[in-house]
């Protein structure tokens, strides 16, 4: 295994662990390189797991990442193990552990006294004077004998100190207390965003991060960061509005109507393009087709064809089992046959095919507009009927312990429809599946020919992506990669409640939803 070495920036990151970036990113990067991250842990709520926290551990560096869960971005930088990893700081290395013979030792257990730096050394030599730290007591013992932690906090950086409660006196400055002992030792440290320790920690998981754009760490990089798609509002009658982060700007998707060649220009061409050839649920359309005059006139209460293709997303080609082809041959604005266009980092995929009716716009909206200019709707359009077009959107959400996990970043939406009449009451990706159920229903009931009826439109589809002969669902590998070398086990799915999902269909929209109530991704049509 080869040494983690990286450079600490304050504020910022360690290396390549940007504050700000994606969990997708991050872990993406770990697991394509093996030899220096040959195991990660990761750790998320079951109950709620777009919501709490995520944490991605990596015992083999003595580093630990944490995530919000919302946009899981990385929002702190934990270094628990000074003796398995090299960090510098200015090209000063942080700990430096010296054998007897004068090499650097051989690792020692976590928290080992002389394995971190010291408080001299901190405070002195690497980052100098700053203002009183903070001591947190034991929270499982009052007496004077327990060991607490002493916070040296400077901005974007902090350094936790093993101190008894009876050593801490608020009366003495701490260089007085902490240099009592000549080998008192940092047990861990943390980067992240803020002044100092005691006032970040307040606003952790909320605070709005910088760009990882304008991150100096970026500046004299070649690599080049793709503009983010933050929020993903969905509008009804096939209308996307893509909001891009830190800036006003948004892009219109208007399926039915934007081009190829638009989708290019706007969001840069794909990360890959698939063909989508698998047809083993044909029969639904087909059945559809046949029975398309005994449907009542609410019409588009989820096609079984969106069902269809909701599960034959691109995103899971690439396995031995999937019948999906990758175009190599053709450039991504000028596609000849239908196709998925991934943008795995933007967390969506996007079906290009011939024109198809969109779906209805939504009471509520109809009537707010009264006749009025439907916003980002386009009044110029083709008159070519074969003409490829994007038809349909897969938004992803990207929750620790679905099946498809980290394919795609996580994509956030809005139905924005359903603010019309009550502003603050959102519905977006993080809104349990229930809550979204009982609000569709009463926006789209006056469209039903009776409540047996909307019941009827509204029956869930079950979905099992771990069966051997579904596309790209032969193995899924959460927290390793793709052989079993390292250390990393295989998560074999074989009919689990973790593979299992099950479609909701509403007009325009199609929902998978997870075991634990959330949904996993939204096909808008």
């Amino acid at each position: 295994m080869s040494l983690f070495t990286a450079a600490l920036h304050p504020g910022a990151g360690v290396g390549f662990l940007v504050l700000g970036a994606s969990l997708h990113e991050v872990l993406t990067r770990l697991k394509a390189e093996p030899q220096c991250f040959p195991k990660l842990d990761l750790g998320y709520s079951g109950s709620n797991p777009v919501m709490d926290p995520v944490v991605v551990n990596l015992p083999a560096n003595g580093i630990r990442l944490r995530f919000d869960g919302p946009e899981q971005r990385l929002r702190l930088i934990e270094i628990i193990d000074f003796t398995k990893n090299r960090i510098t700081y200015q090209e000063k290395e942080i700990a430096k552990p010296v054998s007897s013979q004068g090499g650097v030792s051989s690792p020692k257990p976590s928290g080992a006294s002389g394995t971190g730096p010291t408080f001299k050394s901190i405070y002195h030599r690497l980052f100098g004077p700053t203002y009183d730290g903070e001591f947190i007591p034991s929270p499982t013992s009052a007496s004077s004998f327990a060991t607490g932690t002493y916070v040296l906090s400077y901005p974007g950086v902090a350094f936790n100190f093993a101190l008894r409660k009876s050593a801490y006196s608020q009366k003495k400055d701490m260089v007085s207390f902490m240099s009592s002992s000549p080998n008192h030792t940092a047990t861990s440290a943390a980067v992240f965003s803020g002044q100092s320790w005691a006032e970040a920690r307040q606003t952790l998981w909320k605070e709005v991060l910088p760009s990882i754009k304008s991150t100096y760490l970026f500046s004299k990089s070649k690599e080049v960061v793709p503009d983010e798609v933050s929020l993903v509002k969905i509008h009804g009658g096939g209308r996307l509005q893509l909001f891009r982060k830190w800036t006003n700007l948004s892009t219109w998707i208007n399926l039915g109507e934007t081009t190829p060649q638009d989708l290019v220009i706007e969001l840069g061409p794909p990360d890959a393009i698939y063909r989508k050839n698998d047809q083993r649920m044909h029969i639904h359309k087909t059945r559809t087709a046949s029975h398309s005059r005994s449907r009542s006139s609410g019409g588009d209460y989820g096609r079984p064809d969106d069902l269809a293709d909701t599960d034959q997303s691109s995103a899971h080609a690439g396995s031995d089992d999937s019948e999906d082809e990758a175009i190599e041959d053709e450039s991504a604005g000028n596609v000849s046959g239908e196709c998925f266009f991934n943008y795995f980092y933007m967390g969506f995929d996007i079906l290009i095919s011939t024109p198809q009716p969109t779906s209805q716009t939504p009471p509520s909206q109809a009537a707010a507009l009264e006749g009025k200019e439907v916003p980002g709707a386009n009044y110029i359009k083709s008159a070519t009927a074969d003409r490829l077009v994007a038809t349909k959107v897969i938004l992803h959400a990207n929750v620790p312990g679905s099946y498809p996990f980290n394919r795609h970043r996580r994509c956030r939406w809005e139905i924005q429809y359903l603010a019309i009449d009550k502003p603050g009451n959102t519905t977006n990706s993080e809104t349990p599946f229930n809550e979204i159920e009982k609000r569709l229903r009463e926006e789209w009931k006056s469209t039903y020919a009776s409540e047996e009826d909307a019941k009827k439109r509204q029956r869930g589809m079950v979905l099992n992506r771990g069966w051997g002969d579904s596309p790209g669902s032969s193995v899924e590998f959460l927290g390793g990669w793709e052989d079993s070398s390292g250390g990393v086990a295989a998560k074999k799915f074989d009919g689990n409640e973790d593979s299992t999902t099950t479609l909701y269909g509403f007009p325009g929209l199609v929902f998978e939803v997870l075991k634990n109530g959330f949904v996993s991704a939204v096909t808008v049509y």
